[in-house]
């Protein structure tokens, strides 16, 4: 008998709790439930644009897009690279963030040139908190250029947290920190209840301004006067309902996975968070 699959709704849950899913690999059908001992997340309030992006930046050498191709920006995070040559999206979180970009909880930024995308990151929206799953580059700054888009129009949206997952080099040079277990949690609870909205997607966002938390665009503000989106409301009591406890069992149709703590050096060089 086939355990129930993993629906959009209980990754929201999980994500609620501070838990997120990966793949073991790219061809491994099955899911198990990640929440680190250390987490990585970008403070919005202190976040700095180092002043050779800035120029990239402001030059608009690539325009950037909200939810234009999120599925495009999904399956070029899960090619392979040089220095990663397996990757942790499978066929069954395509399936589910896809579902969710479709509900509105997950979104994306892409960063094209002479129109051809070639860079961008997605994630998921949840209450206050925007949980950043990956990001991929095809030009150098690209996906830097989406981030910096990324968190000009989450403080617009008055968000309060920018979850990064595990802190690596890479992202610590744009300004990631990391942060305990424990200290985490009470930024998602408040995150949570926070009256945060993200602005409507539609065509470039424009010129990202790199000073203080100002709009990114004449559209954002636009949007900004077409009022707040619905909160998140938890889903019905569910048997296969995340519990928080680090260890419950959650039910696929391939498989029965487990929800791991582990510590960041696990999967630091497989999963370079979003």
């Amino acid at each position: 008998m086939h355990a129930p699959k993993i629906t959009p709704e209980i990754v929201l849950r999980a994500y609620a709790e501070g838990l997120f899913p990966m793949a073991q690999r790219r061809d491994d059908p099955s899911l198990f439930w990640v929440s680190p001992d250390r987490r990585g997340i970008f403070p919005l309030e202190t976040f700095r644009v180092p002043k050779r992006l800035a120029r990239t930046v402001r030059s608009d050498k690539f325009t950037v897009t909200a939810d234009t191709a999120f599925v495009d920006v999904l399956r070029a995070c899960a090619e392979t690279a040089p220095g990663r040559e397996e990757t942790w999206i499978n066929d069954e979180i395509v399936r589910l963030y896809t579902a969710l970009h479709a509900s509105g909880h997950a979104h994306s930024l892409e960063a094209r040139r002479d129109g051809k995308l070639v860079g961008g990151l997605y994630g998921v929206r949840l209450g206050g908190a925007f949980f950043g799953e990956s990001m991929f580059s095809h030009e150098t700054d690209a996906s830097k250029v989406a981030l910096v888009h990324l968190v000009a129009r989450l403080k617009h949206g008055r968000f309060m947290l920018l979850d990064a997952q595990f802190l690596t080099p890479h992202l610590a040079r744009l300004g990631a920190v990391e942060i305990s277990r424990e200290k985490y949690l009470a930024r998602l609870s408040r995150a949570l209840a926070a009256q945060a909205y993200w602005p409507a997607s539609s065509g470039s966002t424009g010129r990202a301004r790199t000073g203080k938390p100002v709009p990114v665009s004449t559209q954002v503000e636009h949007d900004d006067r077409l009022g707040r989106q619905r909160r998140f409301e938890p889903v019905a009591d569910d048997p296969c309902a995340i519990k928080g406890n680090g260890m419950d069992r959650i039910g696929t149709d391939k498989s029965v996975v487990r929800v791991h703590r582990i510590r960041r050096e696990h999967l630091t060089r497989d999963h370079p968070g979003m």
